[in-house]
């Protein structure tokens, strides 16, 4: 269906002999100190006009006509514009919705390149480029104005006095990452002040950065904080998109976030957390946006040019390609998409400082259009660009399109989220037959799925829990998921949890399952921060957090969703254990070492850098890796294995793992160690107050109890 030539609404006043040529270049709106260029990519668009605003938003007060088009970029520059004009664009062009083109000017459009939004998004049938119940359905055209329900632009002065600040650059072996959201980490947080709660300013007040802190690990990672859209079922449903996981500006933080309306916001946060040695990593969601499929809103670049920005069915342009799960996905086999996917990384990483990013469904984004590829022009270009290359990139590798689990075959300059890592630990800490192999590997860094092309251990990003699935303590407490709350009849989040409730469904006040599923707890951490591979923790979880069994809290911006900080006793016993673990992480470099465990002999230096043995002390044999039955084994690291390439032997400390998820006890005799000495035991998961005073001789029977993790570390006589 071709465009019936509808024109958009009545226009203010346009006075536009002040408007000058510009430049094509840098996309977006650009003040320079005495104007603002305004530049906007479109290839199929036949003209644009830039819509004025008053300061709230609300007035539009004039439209002026981009004079120039160079390059597909339109463009122009206001001599007399200054940081706080508010604006945004109408694109016109064919309405042919066969053929990929949904132009309508009658829709304001949020610019993809704008650093500030104000006003919030307000569901209207009027934001949809169709008319809702029309016979054609989406191939009507509808006339009425959205400009009263569209976020509009805010051009930003980007000056900030950022001080002795830099990026904190933490090496990976080194690097724990702490998963957690602006909003929710701070809502009940006693010590943020009431108008902070819920924003960049609630993270960086001194309580708050210091637990962060004391708790030991290296790198804040924070869900979607993007300009992102609520959904209209979910507004109706009297709920949110807590997570954020549907954006809309890939250049602006959301609005809501901001307790000033400043942008500096953001920058005072992340220069508070990198005093204190933090690390700033963002979730980003560049595989889709906010507009869904052809029956969703007119907001940004389906209007700016549908064809270009999004996936579409070759056999049919009117519809989109759904590899995200969400109504469409960006194409960013697109230069012109590329280009906006990496500009906008580049801004956080050098104008607002951030770190690293963890990319939502990355799968997507090294796909073409016959699958996925290693050398996706999106991975080549993080690859070479002098600043990606620099910063932490973090791959969650899958999505929903065909190919679409990728784990392991993301190429070098990557790290990825390991969901093995999650399977198997939770299964083989349920009891489950025949995980002891599966879990050994995922102890070493899943060297199957890692160890290629120079990878490093760390290319794992190891995780028990994330923001999506229960949380620790829920997974010790439920076997099933308790969604009713989303409204969904329960049918939401995963089935698949590999949970256990240890007997009772849910809160319980017998003593004797609330001490097995905090040793539970402990275990699953001391797993995670004493494996090889990066860890990440969910914050809450070090202290026992729970989401009363809801799996899925996207749309829980509730006291379901945020993170709770009245402490139980037990919970702050188990923060206490964390930290110890943690300070062991960092302290032992046989824990994290640069080069991945194998097991093979060296006969140069005379020691294996790995050893599995069986609880009489004797190394494993292929019939007890083949044992479906057999929960228990010791993981020896020899700290006289060189972790570089030159043969000589390292002088690290020599560590003994011990892991029994039997219902019982099992006698592991301690083996013996040439040159001599004696063990001591660091971590017993069924004793967390053990500090490693006592001395245990080589050939003594420890009795490992049932379900508990044990760490010991082998001492000298000349040491005592």
């Amino acid at each position: 269906m071709t465009s019936p030539k509808k024109a958009a609404a009545p226009a203010p006043r346009a006075e536009t002999t002040r408007i000058r040529e510009g430049l094509p270049f840098p996309l977006g709106a650009t003040w320079d100190g005495l104007g603002v260029n305004f530049a906007l990519f479109s290839a199929h668009a036949t003209k644009v006009e830039l819509c004025l605003f008053d300061d709230a938003g609300e007035v539009e007060l004039e439209r002026i006509e981009l004079p120039e088009y160079t390059d597909e970029i339109y463009h122009g520059y206001l001599p007399d514009a200054h940081p706080g004009l508010v604006y945004g664009y109408r694109v016109y062009g064919p309405y042919d919705p066969a053929n990929g083109h949904r132009f309508n000017p009658n829709k304001l459009l949020i610019d993809p390149y704008a650093k500030q939004l104000v006003g919030k998004l307000k569901w209207s049938e009027a934001l949809f480029g169709y008319t809702i119940g029309h016979p054609d359905a989406d191939l009507s055209f509808d006339e009425r104005d959205s400009a009263p329900f569209v976020p509009k632009c805010k051009v930003i002065d980007p000056a900030h006095t950022w001080g002795h600040d830099h990026r904190v650059s933490v090496p990976w072996d080194r690097t724990i990452i702490y998963e957690t959201h602006v909003r929710g980490f701070s809502m009940r947080h006693p010590a943020v002040p009431e108008n902070l709660r819920g924003t960049f300013a609630g993270l960086m007040v001194d309580e708050v950065v210091e637990h962060i802190r004391k708790l030991g690990v290296s790198t804040v990672e924070l869900l979607p904080i993007h300009a992102f859209v609520n959904d209209q079922h979910l507004l109706h449903k009297g709920m949110t998109n807590y997570w954020g996981y549907n954006s809309i500006a890939f250049f602006a933080p959301d609005p809501r976030y901001l307790a000033s309306g400043k942008i500096a916001e953001f920058k005072e946060m992340v220069a508070h957390l990198h005093e204190a040695n933090l690390e700033v990593i963002l979730d980003v969601v560049y595989n889709h946006t906010a507009e869904g499929n052809e029956q969703g809103p007119t907001l940004s670049m389906r209007g700016i040019d549908n064809a270009s920005y999004y996936r579409l069915m070759p056999d049919d342009k009117r519809f989109y390609i759904n590899d995200s799960g969400t109504g469409n996905t960006l194409d960013l086999s697109h230069p012109c998409v590329l280009q906006m996917v990496t500009d906008s990384l580049r801004y956080w990483a050098t104008e607002m400082h951030v770190d690293g990013f963890r990319f939502d469904l990355a799968t997507i984004l090294g796909r073409y259009h016959d699958g996925f590829d290693e050398r996706h022009s999106f991975l080549v270009a993080c690859r070479q660009d002098p600043v990606l290359r620099q910063v932490k990139l973090i791959a969650e590798s899958w999505d929903c399109g065909p190919g679409g689990y990728q784990v392991g075959n993301f190429p070098p300059g990557w790290v990825e989220w390991n969901d093995k890592f999650r399977d198997t630990v939770r299964a083989f800490w349920k009891g489950d037959d025949g995980q002891l192999a599966d879990f050994a590997n995922r102890l070493t860094a899943s060297g199957e799925m890692f160890n290629q092309r120079g990878r490093r251990p760390y290319s794992s990003v190891n995780f028990v829990t994330a923001h999506d699935g229960f949380t620790l303590n829920d997974l010790v407490s439920y076997n099933d998921k308790h969604n009713e709350a989303n409204d969904e009849n329960n049918q939401d989040g995963s089935n698949n949890n590999l949970s256990w409730n240890h007997g009772v469904e849910g809160p319980t006040d017998d003593p004797e399952i609330n001490a097995l599923r905090h040793r539970q707890m402990r275990n699953f951490f001391a797993t995670l921060l004493l494996a090889q591979g990066t860890p990440m923790l969910v914050a809450g979880d070090e202290f026992a957090r729970t989401q009363d069994g809801n799996n899925n809290a996207y749309c829980q911006d509730s006291q379901t969703g945020w993170v709770n900080w009245d402490l139980s006793d037990d919970g702050k016993a188990l923060l206490k254990f964390v930290k110890r673990l943690i300070k062991l992480r960092l302290t032992y470099p046989v824990l994290r070492r640069g080069r991945f465990l194998v097991g093979n002999y060296n006969e140069d230096i005379g020691v294996k850098d790995v050893t599995w043995l069986a609880p009489d002390g004797a190394e494993m044999t292929t019939e007890h890796w083949h044992d479906a039955h057999n929960r228990c084994l010791g993981m020896l690291l020899d700290g006289r294995a060189q972790e570089t390439g030159i043969r000589r032997k390292g002088v690290d400390a020599t560590l003994m793992l011990v892991v029994n998820a039997h219902h019982d006890i099992v006698n592991f005799r301690l083996p013996e160690v040439p040159d001599g000495g004696f063990w001591t035991c660091m971590i017993d998961t069924n004793q967390p107050s053990i500090r490693g005073q006592e001395r245990f001789e080589f050939g003594h029977e420890y009795s490992v109890t049932g379900r508990s993790l044990l760490l010991f570390e082998l001492q000298h006589e000349e040491e005592e």
